[in-house]
């Protein structure tokens, strides 16, 4: 560990304990260092100084997790019972729910997230999913079915879809990995997890607690490394039946096309340029400052961050005006800082590329009316980002159509809901929108006319293990969470007996 004294000293016993241990991959029961050596450095994207070396897992391993997974599928997993699985799932929920600030710290310093939103909203979002999913295994049933042919009885099996490769970005790490594993093990499947390479600390502790939960070696391996090595390994490896994947566009468009080749699953949850609306008749105060936060929160690093600001027309100054005052109250910091409220971008390769949105925003004459900088002083040696507000976008530029994920919001105002409607509409992301009105006529009709996968009205970025999560258009396609989100992890058989 190589990180900042003063930083280290708010480290609790358990992180700095965990952080002292080897950096190793999980596969069966075994924690492993990659069979080639290699190795890859996660760092502080706070202070930019290397947290530790982690195993990088190749070609070899993903080979070896896939045929261990597949005996776990065909093994001591198969012969657990809905009730066995149940009990499982809810053991491993109790046990990330105790170690929420071990893995709020970790973290927190692997992303740069502050740790008090990770323990208090990532986590419980996480135990919520596997409570949620737990209830499952003793609810999945095929149907009888009347077919026409005499002295057939024909039934249907739902039955898990195999050994599933679950690759998690690196924004959400805790909840991706669950919101994937979740339904993954109620429908009885076996799960490679490939962390994002930003962030695969929290990955490795889930495997600890998987253990230690009693869910059998090999139902769940944690494989670190990056995405063109690792992730691309797993995609084409021919005894993974399906990729669970959450990421940008390119990659997903990528992923579609190998897991095509290989007649894989797919499922995808990708970017968005999500549309957060104001009218004129909600409560203006509320909506504003809600607007800022669902930018701000985690320094924009959303794939639901609301970007684009439209706001009616007769009462734009207003919500700009709020909107700045809340950008004035951020408190950018390390996310072990109890005070920080926005920390900073996950990497260097991050900041630049938000950086040059900015940059490119200026260029085309957009004004910014607070922030655009990089943070100097004492956070001039971390990935920090002044939180950013772009006023009077065109629709046209650069920041209002392309997926920033960064603390830049682009505000613009609207005439009338069928202006709304279209310019809302006019992107080729449908991740989410918000709405702020009192009329719940106009609520309902724009929320249908709206092309996004989740809709909120009169709040923003809600999350429930109930509810089902994913997008329109590029923003992907399937379902996390909700009943929805365990379909795709199973298959259905029909069973013919001829009983004449």
């Amino acid at each position: 560990m190589n990180i900042h004294t003063s930083i280290e000293n708010l480290l609790s016993d358990d992180a700095r304990a965990f952080l002292a241990k080897p950096k190793q991959m999980l596969i069966g029961a075994e924690w492993r260092d990659a069979q080639s050596g290699d190795t890859f450095d996660t760092i502080d994207p706070a202070s930019n100084t290397l947290i530790c070396k982690v195993a990088h897992a190749g070609e070899a391993d993903v080979d070896m997790a896939a045929r261990v997974a597949q005996q776990a599928l065909e093994g001591d997993w198969a012969r657990f019972t809905p009730a066995d699985r149940e009990a499982a799932m809810r053991r491993f929920a109790d046990l990330i729910e105790k170690n929420s600030e071990l893995i709020g710290q970790i973290e927190s310093l692997d992303s740069g997230k502050p740790a008090e939103h990770i323990k208090f909203v990532d986590v419980p979002l996480s135990v919520g999913a596997m409570r949620y999913n737990a209830g499952f295994p003793s609810k999945i049933q095929g149907d009888t079915l009347p077919v026409t042919a005499p002295d057939m009885h024909v039934y249907t099996r739902r039955e898990p879809i195999g050994v599933v490769g679950a690759i998690v970005p690196w924004n959400f790490p805790i909840c991706q990995a669950c919101f994937k594993l979740a339904p993954a093990l109620a429908a009885g499947c076996t799960v490679i997890l490939k962390p994002a390479e930003q962030t695969p600390l929290s990955a490795l502790i889930l495997g600890e607690l998987a253990l230690e939960a009693g869910i059998p070696a090999g139902v769940i391996n944690i494989l670190p490394g990056h995405g063109e090595t690792t992730g691309q390994a797993i995609v084409d490896h021919p005894g993974i039946h399906k990729i669970a994947f959450t990421g940008s566009e390119p990659v997903g468009k990528m992923i579609a096309a190998r897991g095509a080749a290989h007649l894989k699953h797919v499922s995808l949850e990708l970017g968005g340029k999500n549309p957060n609306i104001i009218f004129a008749d909600s409560d203006i105060e509320t909506a504003a400052a809600t607007a800022a936060m669902a930018i701000f929160f985690y320094s924009g690093q959303v794939c639901t961050a609301g970007s684009r600001l439209l706001v009616e027309e007769k009462v734009y100054d207003r919500v700009a005006e709020i909107v700045l005052q809340e950008a004035g109250k951020v408190a950018v910091g390390h996310g072990l800082q109890p005070t920080t409220t926005m920390g900073p971008l996950v990497s260097a390769e991050q900041l630049e590329r938000v950086s040059s949105y900015v940059d490119t925003a200026r260029a085309e004459g957009v004004e910014v009316s607070y922030g655009g900088n990089r943070c100097g002083g004492d956070l001039s040696g971390g990935h920090f980002l002044e939180p950013t507000v772009l006023s009077n976008v065109p629709d046209d530029s650069r920041v209002a159509r392309e997926e920033i994920f960064g603390p830049v919001l682009a505000m613009q105002s609207f005439k009338d809901t069928d202006d709304l409607v279209r310019r809302a509409n006019a992107t080729t992301y449908g991740l989410a929108a918000g709405i702020w009105t009192h009329d719940l006529r106009k609520a309902h009709r724009t929320a249908a006319a709206l092309q996004a996968g989740t809709v909120w009205v009169n709040t923003y970025n809600q999350f429930d293990a109930a509810a089902p999560f994913g997008g329109y258009k590029a923003s992907g396609y399937g379902r996390d969470n909700g009943m929805a989100g365990i379909d795709k992890y199973l298959q259905t058989k029909a069973v013919w007996v001829n009983y004449g």
